[in-house]
């Protein structure tokens, strides 16, 4: 994630360009590094890594094991610092593995990377990554709402559906 985050002649946020380095490299312990040591990791999937230990811990196994040789590839695409001391980085990248060329399409992920700056420099606080598989938003007027609509009609006048609080599995 190629970056030129700089705000006033002010130092690199996050310096995406370690962030692939060291991914790339498969150094887990430069990669944990460049987090915080409460930062949050969300993943493609969706798992949550809570802590700079736990996240090295994880990508120290994925470096030596399923990505194994890979790179990371990508750039930041909109950089806004909130404050001076706080960024958050929209970012476009993926992981290549060893025997391809190019990446897949369906491989492209974006990110939104919270940094904050500490008496170390610019530190990673938080990133939450997903797949870039983008669906087509219909028209309220479309078929897939109309039938929706519908649904929403019969689950109202049936009782059913959204009709108290429910919990999250």
């Amino acid at each position: 994630m190629r970056s030129h985050l700089r705000r006033r002649g002010k130092p690199r946020s996050a310096n995406s360009s370690r962030y692939c380095r060291t991914w790339t490299e498969g150094d887990s312990a430069a990669f944990g590094r460049l987090f915080t040591k409460d930062a949050d990791y969300v993943s493609y999937d969706g798992s949550w890594a809570a802590g700079a230990t736990r996240l090295q811990d994880n990508h120290d196994k994925l470096f030596r094991g399923v990505i194994a040789g890979s790179a990371m590839v990508g750039r930041i695409e909109s950089p806004r610092f909130i404050t001076d001391s706080v960024a958050v980085l929209v970012g476009n990248g993926s992981v290549l593995m060893p025997w391809r060329s190019k990446l897949p399409k369906r491989r492209l992920s974006r990110q939104i990377i919270v940094c904050v700056r500490t008496p170390d420099g610019w530190r990673i606080a938080a990133i939450q990554n997903g797949r870039q598989r983008p669906v087509t938003i219909p028209e309220p007027d479309s078929m897939p709402s109309k039938m929706s609509q519908a649904l929403t009609r019969l689950a109202q006048r049936f009782g059913i559906g959204r009709a108290r609080e429910i919990a999250l599995p």
